[in-house]
């Protein structure tokens, strides 16, 4: 008997190790933006719980990891750094990308993804936008494939304000600048320019400044792009115009101290904000408290306005990648690659995206747009806020590729105005469309300087916007040489000679 109860016991733990080594439990970052349910985490809500109940006939269970979103990058280097990471990580960033990457931080999934065919979930879905994440044919990211093209920032203006000075909207440059001024005079105590001090985007300006610049050929659009255009010739003429507003009083005063956007928010919320260039649709989170009163619109406010003129009189209007973010597995999860790849490519079917995206009880209108819910009754439902924060892979639906479609996606549960401003919202960011030229590969010293070099250069646009006039020259000379040995004209230089290599 006792023989057989050892026998038994054996059979029994030999039972549970092999239930054990057949689950396998993910960890998944996930940004956390304070918008947690009520009774639940960013980690431990609804739809986390509905992840994991899917996905259990895969033997595989995911345990979420959040981090601030905003300095996420920096709390991704420090991950890496002491070998914590998550077992799946991503980033905006190609620099942090490139920079994991060629230091051996990154699993190379190649194997992993052609072992489930030719007809998986990521060749399928997102498969047209692989090549951003492949190095020498090894695939270290896979690139989420975004919805709606959306430009990477949209200007609004306070359409009542025009209307009680019987001001038009400007259409260029010169008469935004004439209408601020207005602003100013007809409200004394409003902030014509709304503006924060976010170090990690250069939302605030870079569409204004970098109209000032004219482009000489592809390869000088590549050498620029984005945060470098500061740097072109030309820039700083907006810089400098810039510099004026905020000693004029149009710009937000104390802006550049306001890194978390609290008082940009507080200010753009409480009416006092003529103009803003933000994300795309960012103004859709003050809009309600502007609009409406107890859930019903009573007035109309921000619309949005077209009016960054280059010097040919035309709107170059930088439009989102059609990838997103790079989403990768850290070398310390090499005995997991297979589990996580598994996991993206569930994550990639368009059902469960959808599902995602707009949880499992969303319907769907007659046009094929789902109906969201508000961030109110996705709190009240037991859910995150923001659940695309949780879709990372697939956030093209068949939807986002008509005009109706994008609109209704912006329009979505929104109550702060009618269809028609929305369609107006469509209309006006398609003015002027443009991407910049892109690249699956960086310079090395980009890789390995290029993330401070961006900050510092957001820095340099701040401090001389927000200098006195007569300091300007001086303190420009004094910055742009710290950028210089930050490695700025390395990296300029490097960029320019890798486009001649990848084209010629």
């Amino acid at each position: 008997m006792k023989k057989l109860l050892t026998v038994l016991l054996a059979a029994v733990l030999l039972t549970l190790a092999f239930s054990a080594m057949a689950e396998t439990t993910i960890k998944v970052m996930v940004w956390d933006r304070g918008d947690a349910p009520a009774g639940g985490t960013i980690e431990n809500n609804k739809i986390t719980e509905w992840i994991n109940e899917q996905i259990k006939p895969l033997d595989i269970q995911i345990e979420f990891v959040s981090t601030p979103r905003s300095g996420s990058d920096d709390k991704l280097v420090t991950w890496m750094a002491g070998g914590a990471a998550p077992d799946i990580i991503f980033t905006y960033g190609q620099s942090t990308f490139l920079n994991f990457a060629t230091q051996g931080g990154l699993v190379d999934m190649s194997a992993a993804i052609d072992a489930l065919g030719e007809d998986s979930n990521i060749k399928k879905y997102v498969g047209d936008v692989m090549n951003m994440g492949n190095i020498d044919g090894a695939q270290y990211a896979l690139l989420s494939k975004r919805g709606v093209a959306n430009p990477r920032h949209t200007a609004y203006i306070r359409k009542d304000w025009l209307d009680e000075l019987n001001l038009e909207l400007p259409t260029n440059k010169d008469e935004l600048v004439k209408v601020l001024y207005a602003f100013k005079e007809a409200h004394p105590d409003c902030i014509p320019w709304g503006m924060s001090g976010r170090t990690d985007t250069e939302k605030a300006y870079l569409n204004f400044v970098g109209s000032y610049v004219d482009f000489a050929d592809l390869k000088d659009q590549y050498k620029h792009s984005e945060g470098y255009i500061v740097m072109h010739e030309g820039a700083l003429e907006g810089i400098r115009l810039l510099n004026q507003l905020y000693n004029d009083g149009i710009i937000m005063q104390d802006f550049a101290t306001d890194t978390t956007e609290d008082l940009y928010k507080a200010a753009v919320s409480s009416g006092k904000v003529g103009f803003l260039l933000d994300d795309n649709t960012r103004i859709f989170d003050y809009m309600d408290a502007l609009n409406c009163e107890n859930g019903t619109q009573v007035r109309s406010t921000f619309v949005p306005v077209s009016c960054f003129n280059t010097s040919t009189g035309e709107v170059r209007n930088p439009f989102e990648y059609a990838y997103g973010m790079y989403v990768m597995i850290p070398w310390t999860s090499a005995d997991k690659v297979e589990a996580c790849v598994t996991y993206l490519n569930w994550l990639a079917d368009p059902v469960v995206a959808e599902n995602i995206a707009y949880t499992p009880e969303h319907t769907v209108a007659e046009n094929g747009v789902p109906n969201p819910f508000t961030a109110d009754q996705l709190s009240a439902m037991g859910y995150k806020a923001t659940l695309d924060d949780v879709n990372i892979l697939n956030k093209h639906f068949n939807f986002t590729e008509t005009r109706e479609g994008a609109i209704a996606s912006y329009m979505g549960s929104n109550v702060f105005e009618k269809p028609e401003w929305f369609a107006n919202l469509y209309d006006t960011i398609q003015n002027g469309f443009f991407r910049y030229p892109t690249m699956p590969m960086a310079p090395e010293v980009e890789s390995q300087k290029g993330d401070i070099v961006k900050a510092d250069m957001i820095t340099y646009v701040y401090r001389l916007i927000s200098c006195p006039t007569d300091q300007f020259d001086a303190l420009e000379a004094e910055l742009h040489a710290n950028l210089i040995n930050a490695g700025l004209n390395e990296i300029i230089e490097a960029r320019d000679a890798y486009y001649e290599q990848v084209t010629k």
